[in-house]
């Protein structure tokens, strides 16, 4: 049971990473569904009756949505380049903290990461 609590949570958050960067390219319903469906935890059930539609309809409409982000992912890699600068930097503040005087170091890797 804790394993798949954790495979949902997995899921959600990487949905909503490929969302921060792929989202504009989404339709506006997509992009509406996915919000309601991940950001703000409504149930399909929820959302499906606030537009009068089907439980399934809003089910299909998700699922190609997921499935529009990852192909974006599979050609660009953008949250696979943006997750290996983030693990470059945090490499690079753990030997900087063993250094003396680092501190305007550690505060150039910080703007740095900040950026992207």
């Amino acid at each position: 049971m804790a394993q798949q609590a954790n495979d949902v949570l997995a899921k959600t958050n990487r949905i909503n990473l490929l969302f921060d960067f792929y989202g504009p390219l989404l339709t506006e319903k997509q992009r509406m569904f996915l919000t309601y469906y991940f950001h703000d935890d409504y149930s399909l059930g929820e959302i499906a009756e606030q537009y009068a539609v089907s439980r399934q309809a809003i089910y299909e409409h998700i699922k190609r949505a997921e499935n529009v982000l990852e192909a974006y992912e599979g050609k660009l890699q953008l949250l696979a380049k943006h997750e290996r600068r983030h693990q470059l930097a945090a490499g690079i503040r753990h030997k900087l903290s063993h250094i003396s005087e680092a501190d305007d170091l550690l505060r150039m890797v910080d703007n740095l990461i900040s950026e992207f």
